[in-house]
């Protein structure tokens, strides 16, 4: 109850502060954007390397549109906002930001014209970069091909349409300026604290949210994310199949783990990215993720897991399994007896405590995509009913990974198809 008054009284006071420290001065629009021509190709890769840690081209490019391009809906708590264009077009894109509208907008979170950005858009995190990756970004994105593309209204609720609210909202959770020196990133941990705090922006996703949409305390315990759950980063040391930095560098350079299986869902572009960028930055991702972990297990959730699974759901689940599963995932398939992918007892999305993985992977599938390690896997929300699915996870947690089951799966699969 204290929890929930505190939280009140915070959107309560979320109005006076925008009326104190809402105003923003729009910054005068360019002719255009700079002569593509006047950027050296030293500068526009440095640009494209800081674009790609940063993971511009996920969340402002949708589907089947043109990259920058904007239109992604991207899912909250509080409704859809879609992704601004930020190609150089000059309507409907940045194409008339000079570099300090640009600037501001990581920053501080406000656009060339003077309205207050969502913070779906990281800015809480890009605010630490420092200046040369900024301008580096800007020269890049500069010299991308003009889309002229304007975005979908978004569909928020009442009254987080209105603007100025951020304003309290950047009171409380905005702390701007870069924190890194660029001499200090010349420790491999230090350039990986820079990449997963600023660029990165890991716990955008990988914390939860409080009431009010600020990242929960500790930073990096765990989040969702489109409908994913994004684990902790802070118990992967002490996961049931234990991470190694090995094992985090694999994952975020090809999407594979040969010890834990393939990025899914949300994390499947963004290692995509990771691909393109040089092997030390990824490296020192994962070393600084390796110096965060915590001594000990997660713990359990309230809700207990159920001890096992009956044993009539179990049989059809693995008669399920051998129909459609096996000839991928069975222990003499060639998937894994040839190219040596994991098999699935040492899956995350096995071994959570949370069914939400496991069934977006089954009801979605994985698209194949461009990666150094080919990973597809076919949808079954077309083959396979709710109940199929619930008998088809009891098989796998309990028979393969020896597993607790996990409860009401069938209800939470019903519930992830009818939202996607």
């Amino acid at each position: 109850m204290l929890r929930k008054a505190l939280a009140l009284a915070v959107v309560a006071a979320l109005p006076v502060a925008a009326c104190i420290f809402w105003p923003q001065p729009a910054i005068a629009p360019t002719d255009g954007p700079p002569p593509a021509d006047g950027i050296s190709p030293a500068r526009v890769a440095r640009g494209a390397r800081v674009v790609a840690l940063g993971d511009c081209m996920v969340c402002h490019t949708a589907a089947k549109g043109e990259p920058y391009a904007g239109g992604l809906a991207l899912a909250t708590p509080f409704g859809a906002i879609y992704s601004t264009n930020i190609t150089p077009d000059p309507d409907t894109g940045i194409g008339r930001w000079s570099y300090a509208a640009f600037e501001r907008a990581l920053r501080h979170g406000v656009a060339r014209d003077g309205h207050l950005l969502y913070p779906a858009f990281p800015y809480t995190h890009y605010t630490q970069m420092t200046d040369d990756d900024i301008h580096a970004a800007y020269d890049y994105l500069m010299t991308r091909t003009p889309v002229k593309a304007e975005p979908p209204k978004n569909e928020l609720i009442f009254p987080l349409g209105f603007r100025p609210l951020l304003a309290g909202w950047n009171l409380l959770f905005l702390r701007p300026g870069n924190r890194i020196a660029a001499q200090d990133q010349q420790v491999l941990t230090e350039r990986g604290k820079y990449l997963v705090n600023s660029l990165g922006h890991c716990a955008s996703c990988h914390s939860g949210l409080n009431l009010i949409g600020g990242e929960k305390s500790p930073a990096f315990g765990g989040g969702t994310v489109d409908g994913w759950h994004a684990p902790s980063l802070l118990h992967l040391a002490s996961a049931s199949v234990p991470w190694s930095q090995t094992d985090i560098v694999d994952y975020l350079r090809t999407g594979m783990s040969r010890a834990h299986g393939a990025a899914k869902g949300p994390m499947q572009p963004v290692v995509s990215h990771l691909a393109e960028v040089p092997a030390q930055d990824v490296q020192a991702i994962a070393a600084y993720i390796m110096q965060i972990q915590v001594a000990g297990k997660l713990s359990e959730p309230a809700r207990k897991l159920e001890k096992s699974a009956d044993a009539d759901q179990r049989q059809l689940g693995a008669v399920l399994f051998a129909s459609a599963c096996a000839s991928c995932h069975g222990p003499g398939a060639p998937m894994t007896a040839v190219s040596r992918y994991p098999a699935l007892k040492t899956s995350p999305a096995v071994l959570g405590q949370q069914p939400t993985n496991f069934l977006q992977t089954v009801l979605h599938g994985v698209p194949l995509k461009n990666a150094p390690v080919p990973i597809y896997m076919p949808a079954f929300a077309d083959m396979l009913s709710d109940q199929q699915i619930a008998s088809l996870a009891a098989y796998v947690r309990a028979d393969l990974a020896q597993q607790p089951a996990w409860q009401h799966v069938a209800d939470q699969s019903k519930t992830i198809r009818e939202g996607q």
